[in-house]
């Protein structure tokens, strides 16, 4: 089920406090969008990337088809966090049949789990060049029952899930379909989400390194609930910038700001060992998305930190769609939450 490839695929990222769902359509290399919804999910519904309560996910789920209206079937999500392993191996040349078999052995060298706990795929990222007897392969492994919990909550709303991937790279397919790729440059997408942020690394045009840090948008949440006595809901709000009770956007941005910085410092460690153990040279530019992205002052504090280019990705960048449909003000202000699910619907779309 990771990396299948279907056609006419909904994207749905089952994120820990909202679930968005997009849907598109191709022509021509062209994308359209023919359905987008997001919908809050409770915090105790989904906690450090595990389903808690299955119940929650399921009726925000329904919720989202039945308000988008949404006909197809056949379901995309994808996972991160601690349950997710990604490896880039070196094994010998060989056709792919062996390949297959061969794989599973590998893979146990490589993955701190039981072999038969995981779901396991791989991809053939550079064949055996001339003079070169080994090949590079992309590893992927997903803890069984997590890959299970998710595809539950999918079928128990009467869809289809036919695709489980991984949000790093559903976030790189979101970037490929909507920014041209300087193979000169190396870029970090950074994707926000509540409980991890997805790094990505690209250089040369593909994907060199990867990593899922647990910092997110919660973090930026709980310290306002903790500095001003606040529910998880009157932080939520003073964090996008409303005021509440006599706290406003100045008492957050001192909170938000100091959470911004411990951010910024983990990611710092992530580059600096993306650096010590790479030949590809420094990153030159971030690029955010995930609705942590939207923390108010989090680009400046960035580019203050790295000194270097800080951009918001715009997932729907060459995406069409109808204003009579979609609000523009709308879609603006939530489109960098939409990476994932994009990225799952672009991916299978052009399948």
């Amino acid at each position: 089920m990771l990396f299948a490839r279907s056609k006419g695929l909904v994207g749905l990222d089952i994120g820990s406090s909202t679930l968005k769902l997009v849907e598109l359509k191709e022509r021509k290399g062209e994308f359209s969008l023919v359905r987008l919804g997001v919908e809050s999910l409770s915090p105790e519904a989904i906690v450090d990337g595990s389903i808690m309560d299955s119940s929650l996910v399921v009726d925000a789920i329904r919720r989202l088809n039945e308000a988008t209206g949404v006909k197809a079937e056949r379901f995309a999500t994808s996972l991160s966090g601690h349950s997710v392993i990604i490896k880039k191996i070196s094994m010998p040349a060989m056709p792919e049949e062996d390949l297959a078999e061969q794989i599973q052995w590998e893979a146990e060298q490589y993955i701190p789990f039981d072999i038969n706990d995981v779901r396991l795929d791989y991809v053939v990222l550079s064949e055996g060049e001339p003079g070169r007897d080994n090949m590079d392969v992309l590893l992927v492994a997903v803890k069984r029952d997590k890959v299970n919990d998710y595809v539950s909550v999918i079928s128990q709303t009467g869809k289809v899930p036919a695709l489980v991937d991984v949000d790093v790279f559903a976030i790189q397919n979101a970037y490929e379909a909507n920014y041209d790729l300087d193979p000169r440059r190396v870029v970090a997408l950074v994707n926000i989400g509540a409980g991890v942020t997805n790094i990505n690394i690209l250089s040369r045009g593909s994907t060199v390194f990867w990593r899922d840090i647990g910092v997110g948008g919660n973090q930026f949440t709980e310290a306002l609930q903790r500095e001003y006595n606040l529910s998880f809901d009157q932080a939520e709000r003073l964090k996008r910038g409303e005021t509440v009770d006599r706290y406003g956007p100045v008492e957050a941005r001192r909170v938000l700001d100091a959470i911004s910085g411990d951010l910024a410092t983990e990611l710092q460690k992530t580059f600096d060992f993306f650096a010590a153990t790479s030949s590809e040279g420094p990153v030159d530019e971030l690029v955010l998305s995930g609705g942590g992205a939207l923390t108010p002052n989090l680009q400046q504090v960035l580019r203050d930190r790295f000194g270097l280019p800080v951009e918001m990705m715009d997932p729907l960048r060459r995406v069409t769609y109808r204003e009579s449909e979609f609000d523009r003000a709308w879609l603006s202000s939530i489109s960098p939450m939409l990476a994932v699910a994009v990225g799952l619907a672009v991916r299978k779309v052009g399948g």
